[in-house]
């Protein structure tokens, strides 16, 4: 895949999937910002190729995220590709969670994603290029999750926004997809209890869980050239834990 000199944007670049997601794009030829509210984590991100710079953006902000706009602008110009990869959550009962919580997990899962495209979409449909988002959500939102009920509701949330913003900026030749990674190697997934991890990976038919290069991956073909007859999809990157269609 080609992105020669195509501006990229990646939420969540400081670690996990969106750190493999940048560094990928930029090993293809895009130039890259990593961006992320923990900017030493994004900078070890842009440390890793030449092609990757570092911005500050907090998705619960939205001041910051159309300062980091405007920086992008000014610097690199319009966007080509968008990636929405940022993600958090602290599993456990829905009726052991609280008000703040909801509110944090809907403004980083969902409402952050919904700023992030609100601030670089101008930009990328007055420059006529067409382009591409890709939002990762989860298979949490396809199919549920015991112990991430708030998120998968987040998440569900997600796809549907790829969905319905998909048909508006077809137009505009700007193609919006959303992969779902099921349980995958990130800092998350380190967090749980060895035991909530080892039952993942037992219901996980290749057994074991996803690396964030594997999610990459899919992320990568949505962004691509080779998908610019493809929008308002939905492709679970799972191992085969879900099967929904």
């Amino acid at each position: 895949m080609d992105f020669t000199d195509k501006i990229a944007v990646v939420t969540g670049a400081a670690s996990g999937i969106g750190r493999a997601v940048a560094i990928a794009l930029a090993g293809n030829g895009a130039v890259v910002v990593a961006a992320d509210r923990d900017l030493a984590g994004a900078e070890q991100t842009a440390a890793a190729h030449d092609r990757i710079s570092a911005v500050f953006l907090d998705l619960t902000s939205g001041s910051s995220i159309s300062a980091a706009s405007e920086e992008v602008a000014r610097r690199l110009g319009a966007v080509a590709v968008v990636v929405n990869a940022a993600g958090w959550d602290v599993p456990g009962p829905f009726l052991e969670t609280g008000e703040q919580f909801w509110r944090d997990v809907v403004d980083i899962n969902y409402v952050g994603h919904v700023r992030v495209c609100h601030a670089f979409l101008p930009a990328m449909i007055a420059a006529g290029r067409g382009g591409a988002i890709v939002n990762v959500a989860s298979d949490a939102g396809r199919v549920g999750s015991a112990g991430e009920t708030v998120y998968a509701g987040a998440k569900g949330g997600v796809i549907a926004f790829t969905k319905s913003l998909a048909r508006e900026l077809a137009r505009h030749q700007i193609t919006v997809n959303c992969v779902c990674p099921g349980p995958t190697d990130t800092p998350l997934f380190q967090s749980l209890p060895e035991n909530m991890r080892a039952a993942l990976i037992r219901a996980i038919p290749f057994r074991r869980v996803a690396q964030p290069e594997e999610i990459a991956a899919a992320v990568l073909f949505f962004a691509s050239d080779m998908a610019r007859y493809v929008t308002g999809q939905v492709l679970s990157v799972s191992g085969g834990l879900t099967m929904a269609g």
